[in-house]
């Protein structure tokens, strides 16, 4: 039975947790975002200090909510990449040195398979699976047949789909992060604008946000200097059916085409609501089991590393003390480093 403590520095929050035997021991969370908000998104030096700032107290009030010392710490996780690199650098140096202090293993992380593997907190994975990760950084379709087994089938060409909700979002003046306001508006509003949809008819799993995010952008400012007032509502309206109905259209082809049992989803933008009955419906209608996670499991946290880890524990998958971090680091070279 191993203890472990995992750390969580990829981009705004700065994150410990603490996890024996499958069971959670501790998740504590220290968010940047009241920060960032005044800049319309992340700063990622002002992120970096922050979280040298913020990891020590974390981490003491995740041992102390734990009731765990340090010396009884089997092993120590941390997030290697994808993400900021100042602010992986943080949680990094944070999880080498304790490693070394103490004499115990360090596990590297992919951020992703954290996203994915939070579903574990939920019910165990069925294989051969979907997962659909969408977040502030990433935007990606994997094929998973077994534990550790990623196959990437589908990405991003651009921009993220978190990433476009941001930029979205502060054209319209709404605040960061900006997949809440979007999302909350939206169903106020009716599908009236006429968006590009990225990728029609292309025979790919890829998604690709650049230009939707470029469409609404040009189509603002365009009405502003005629005189002309964007109704907000119903302008998140048209631009949520058209960003979520990618997702959504993407994900369906996948399950046809592979076969797969389940579908899991992912990241900061699976908290979407419209993403959630979406999807519910369409697997539904397909007959295939889906795994929404709480709200909880969506954003950045260590549960979901420290998850990871024991996986990563089973097998030994231990990095030396000379590592570095990966901010470009794929899923599928989780055991590269």
């Amino acid at each position: 039975m191993a203890t472990i403590l995992a750390i969580e520095s990829s981009c705004d929050e700065t994150a410990a947790a603490i996890i024996r035997d499958g069971k959670l021991l501790s998740n504590i969370i220290s968010t940047q975002i009241e920060v960032h908000q005044k800049y319309g998104g992340v700063m990622p030096e002002i992120a970096s200090r922050l979280h040298a700032e913020n990891i020590g107290v974390v981490l003491k009030e995740s041992l102390e909510k734990a009731g765990v010392t340090l010396e009884e710490i089997d092993a120590f996780a941390v997030t290697r990449g994808p993400g900021l690199i100042g602010a992986l650098h943080v949680g990094l140096q944070c999880a080498k040195t304790l490693a070394f202090l103490y004499n115990k293993p360090l596990i590297p992380v992919h951020h992703l398979c954290g996203h994915i593997y939070a579903n574990e907190f939920i019910e165990e994975l069925q294989f051969p699976l979907l997962a659909i990760v969408v977040s502030g950084g990433n935007s990606e379709l994997v094929i998973m047949k077994d534990h550790m087994e990623f196959e990437v089938i589908g990405k991003t060409r651009d921009d993220a789909i978190g990433e476009c909700y941001d930029k979205v979002a502060r054209v319209l003046g709404l605040p960061y992060p900006g997949g809440i306001p979007i999302d909350k508006l939206s169903k106020e509003g009716k599908h009236t604008y006429h968006l590009t949809v990225p990728l029609r008819g292309e025979e790919t799993y890829d998604l690709s946000y650049s230009g939707l995010k470029t469409n609404v952008i040009n189509m603002v400012h365009n009405m502003e200097q005629k005189g002309e007032k964007v109704n907000v509502p119903d302008m998140c309206k048209s631009f949520q059916d058209v960003a979520v109905g990618l997702v959504v259209e993407k994900a369906c082809k996948a399950v046809k085409d592979y076969n797969v049992k389940s579908v899991i989803v992912g990241g900061g933008v699976s908290a979407n609501s419209y993403l959630r009955s979406e999807l519910q419906e369409k697997m539904s209608k397909l007959g295939v089991h889906i795994n929404i996670p709480p709200i909880w499991c969506t954003t950045d946290n260590a549960a979901m590393i420290a998850k990871v880890a024991e996986h990563l524990y089973e097998r030994k998958v231990f990095a030396p003390l000379d590592i570095g971090v990966d901010p470009n680091w794929a899923i599928d070279k989780w055991n590269e480093f």
